[in-house]
């Protein structure tokens, strides 16, 4: 099993869309995993795989939990029932350490001899001495292996080198002992909460806050450094000493420029907007809630709400039939597609009649109003159309011929 988890391009090569993608369904699959997780998945897909991971992501999953590595595990043929017991006995994360770890390959046979380059090796022996001649010829094959030149193999920067014996084995790094005496590393200790509301605690906080795009940012920056009043460093606790050094409005002013610059960017969808700004969706939820963009956020959506579903492009129309997380996530799916239905059922009837089959009739479709024959043949069937169609089309041969 673990040959085929092998790692196909660079994590920093994948698609941006497509691991926003795995990350909202593994969300939705009750399996949320950060950013280095999905894209460390779906290094192990090939580029020309990206097609058929966004057809998973965009269903909705059949079964949870399912984490990043269980959607690489389906798209390779496991049924997604049995991918989430795996991913619930944590077999997925035995899959994610042996994805690192390379194997073993064996050494490069030496180099034939070459003709060219005088040996001291002894002459061909005749049939009589077909002994001594085999004989030598080993020698001559030893002193060659000798003298060849030996190719270095690269070393995997998470194992160490294999110890001397008859099998070589690798160990992971984090299998050795722990570092004692002078080389032990010890986290620092935390700053008491009280050393943030002295004076002294506001240009902490000043020179954090450049480096942070919101509170949530800045909680896990300095959670790191000081403790909470009642344990570790809390929202509460944060949002407190902010208002007590006066930097919390300009804190909100920036935050509320930050939430709906990215709600226009990411045309209202709020899983998007989270995945932008780095927090879960109820974190974005709650930060709406306190910066009090509330109406703003909902006129936003509601605005592009009113796009989608009056946008006079078919290709367009076509496009975000698609989109089956950016319709839902906006609240409009069954609405789109059942307007879209209509539309779509008064074109084809104009040109249901020079048609033999519904290949021919989305091209007639597609070449009168502009729009690709593929995504019209597509709307078709995820319409529930084609079966419809195929009916209306075979009764319609009798009545052509004479």
């Amino acid at each position: 099993m673990t040959s085929s988890w092998q790692r196909r391009r660079q994590p920093d090569d994948v698609p941006t869309p497509v691991a926003v993608a795995v990350s909202d369904y593994c969300r939705r699959a009750k399996a949320p995993a950060p950013a280095p997780e999905v894209r460390e998945a779906l290094a192990l897909v090939a580029e020309a795989e990206d097609f058929r991971v966004r057809a998973l992501t965009d269903a909705e999953p059949e079964t949870s939990p399912l984490g990043p590595f269980a959607v690489v595990d389906i798209l390779q043929g496991t049924a997604p029932a049995l991918a989430a017991q795996r991913q619930a006995c944590g077999y997925y994360d035995v899959v994610r350490e042996l994805a690192h770890v390379r194997e073993l390959k064996t050494p490069p046979p030496a180099p034939a001899p070459d003709p060219s380059i005088p040996t001291f090796a002894a002459p061909a022996a005749s049939k009589p001495a077909a002994k001594a001649g085999k004989k030598a010829d080993k020698d001559e094959a030893s002193v060659m292996e000798r003298i060849a030149p030996k190719k270095r193999q690269a070393v995997d920067e998470e194992t160490t080198a294999p110890p001397e014996g008859d099998e070589p084995s690798q160990f992971l790094r984090r299998d050795l002992p722990r570092p004692r005496g002078r080389f032990t590393r010890v986290e620092a200790p935390r700053t008491p909460f009280v050393e943030l509301t002295r004076p002294s605690g506001k240009e902490t906080l000043e020179a954090t806050l450049a480096g942070s795009e919101h509170r949530f940012a800045l909680l896990r920056n300095l959670s790191h450094r000081f403790n909470g009043s009642r344990g570790d460093l809390s929202l509460v606790d944060l949002e407190t000493v902010l208002r007590d050094h006066g930097l919390l409005d300009a804190l909100t002013e920036k935050e509320k420029l930050q939430v709906i610059d990215a709600y226009s960017s990411q045309r209202g969808a709020t899983g998007r907007v989270a995945w932008a700004l780095g927090v879960s969706p109820p974190e974005l939820q709650r930060l709406v809630s306190a910066v009090g963009i509330t109406v703003e956020v909902e006129a936003l959506r509601e605005r592009f709400r009113r796009e989608a579903l009056a946008t006079p492009h078919l290709t367009h129309r076509l496009d975000l039939l698609g989109r089956d997380k950016y319709l839902a996530d906006l609240g409009i799916q069954r609405k789109f597609a059942d307007g879209l239905r209509k539309e779509l059922e008064r074109l084809l009837r104009d040109e249901l009649p020079g048609a033999t089959d519904v290949h021919g009739l989305a091209d007639a479709v597609g070449r009168k109003h502009g729009a690709p024959s593929e995504l019209v043949f597509r709307a078709i069937e995820r319409l529930g159309l084609a079966e419809s169609l195929r009916k209306q089309l075979r009764d319609s041969v009798p009545s052509s011929t004479p």
